[in-house]
């Protein structure tokens, strides 16, 4: 398990700078004025810092941006990073200035005098969620953990920086947590294992259920257990409770626990096969905000529930053609088994709203390639039954820096889930197949639930650097739920 880097928040100390080790990084505003820590950092460096300040290379820097001043004269530190930020930065500078400075920590302990902003708490988050690095599985020196292993901010007052440490490390928490398990190979994380990780978020104060199989097919959840009835992993439903907010309903959150796709019977190309270890990334998110509201003790009520199976060929597998019953009592043809995170959401979702009748409730999953095509790896795919809640959600991502596009749905795309043979088709055809998958599953949707379904194929995970992450899984989406539960939900 990844642990965030360690944040410090300490008195500005002149007199310590000629000795820090590791890296210095110092804020600067866009008026090149140095304050008190800055002049006397620019002493010791015999006037490097002001020479670069007053270049062209600093005023053609832009908010937020950071250069490295490298072995200054002077310093025991092996890098000065100048970083250019306003007094009052807007917060996605501020995340984008730590971020620049978490990429290049590079396992060295980090000092940043930060006098001149008022609030660090923005630069501290973006500084410990771009320092993740997933070691797990690799051994050696070399293999050693390339984040910063603590950021200490030097400002004016600590008291108020320390105030805003308990939220930014709940966040970096739920953030890692849902990293860690969308990066496991699918070897290590099996349906179980899953399983096991959301069961110790007990030790937080939510309250974890485990339904097995037996008890699956009892409730009727048989479009879910015959995706996974191929898998030598058992395919289970793990509930998490979070009751901060009194008698009030709760929020629900379905998230889609793909362990591995292999795409079944409808068996997927090979090229590229090895990133559907990351077709859990639903269920990743959901349970890195029930980790992240739990540590931050959030007055919410918020129930998260997650579809744990693996989808592998085998002689028990379903096949193309097959019929299933879903728990709502609906018939499902299915045209193409590596359509199966629908079949699995689909019952889980109504599994919720007939047990916990939620005020509202979103739904994530990894759920079609053609979301990737429509809106690459920048935006996830929204769509809604309830303008209010989406405007919500859309705000949250917005301020939260986590991109979301809006994408319709409608009756002509209903229509193309039409079966001769029962009472709907798993998959509508190529056109708009991001759509369709979104139709289906509001087929499993009540009238009177507020509800998003959130396609994340594209953001779950990267093969280039996220804006907060580096290559591979990102995270995306606890921070935009978590803003939503904070801003729409806690009294």
């Amino acid at each position: 398990m990844t642990t965030p880097a360690q944040l410090s928040f300490v008195e500005i100390d002149t007199d310590a700078l000629a000795d820090l080790e590791g890296r210095i990084a110092v804020v600067v505003a866009d008026t090149g004025k140095l304050d008190q820590a800055g002049r006397r950092l620019n002493r010791l460096m015999r006037g490097a810092l002001e020479r670069f300040v007053d270049s062209e290379a600093f005023a053609k820097m832009k908010e937020g941006e950071a250069r490295d001043l490298a072995y200054p004269t002077g310093l025991a530190a092996e890098a000065v990073q100048v970083v250019k930020l306003d007094r009052k930065p807007d917060p996605m500078d501020a995340r984008k200035a730590g971020v620049a400075i978490g990429k290049a920590a590079g396992g060295k302990a980090v000092t940043i005098l930060a006098g001149p902003v008022k609030s660090p708490g923005e630069i501290a988050l973006g500084a410990v969620l771009r320092a993740y690095d997933f070691t797990d599985h690799k051994t050696g020196d070399d293999d050693a953990r390339a984040g910063a292993t603590s950021f200490t901010f030097m400002v004016t007052k600590p008291e108020e920086a320390r105030a805003q440490a308990g939220d930014v490390a709940a966040l970096a928490e739920g953030v890692f947590f849902t990293r860690d398990l969308v990066n496991e190979p699918s070897n290590v994380l099996t349906t179980t294992e899953f399983a096991a990780r959301l069961e110790a978020l007990g030790d937080l104060g939510v309250t974890v259920r485990v339904l097995e199989e037996a008890e699956l097919e009892e409730l009727g959840m048989r479009t879910l257990l015959a995706v996974g009835q191929g898998s030598e992993s058992p395919s289970k439903v793990v509930i998490m409770e979070w009751m901060g907010g009194g008698d009030e309903q709760p929020f629900a959150l379905v998230g889609k626990g793909v362990v591995f796709d292999t795409g079944g019977i409808s068996i997927k190309p090979a090229g590229g096969m090895e990133d559907m270890t990351m077709d859990m990334g639903g269920a990743g998110v959901v349970a890195g905000v029930m980790k992240a509201i739990a540590l931050r003790k959030a007055k919410a009520n918020v129930v998260a529930l997650v579809g744990l199976v693996e989808n592998m060929p085998d002689g028990r597998a379903q096949r193309p053609g097959d019929v299933v019953r879903s728990m709502k009592g609906d018939t499902v043809e299915v045209i193409n088994t590596d359509a199966e995170g629908r079949l699995v959401l689909c019952d889980v979702m109504w599994y919720a709203q007939e047990t916990y009748r939620p005020t509202g409730m979103v739904d994530l999953a990894t759920l079609t390639g053609a979301i990737i095509i429509g809106l690459g790896h920048d935006n996830a795919g929204v769509f809604s039954n309830d303008d209010t809640l989406c405007d919500a959600f859309l705000k949250s991502a917005k301020a939260e820096g986590e991109g979301a596009w809006r994408m319709p749905l409608g009756d002509a795309y209903d229509k193309m889930l039409k079966s001769t043979v029962a009472d709907m088709k798993n998959v509508g055809g190529r056109a708009a197949g991001s759509i369709t998958a979104a139709q289906f599953l509001q087929r499993f949707v009540k009238a009177d639930t507020p509800w998003i379904h959130l396609d994340i194929a594209g953001v779950a995970s990267r093969k280039d650097e996220g804006p907060f992450s580096p290559k591979g899984a990102t995270g995306w989406g606890v921070l935009a739920l978590d803003r939503l539960i904070r801003d729409s939900f806690e009294g």
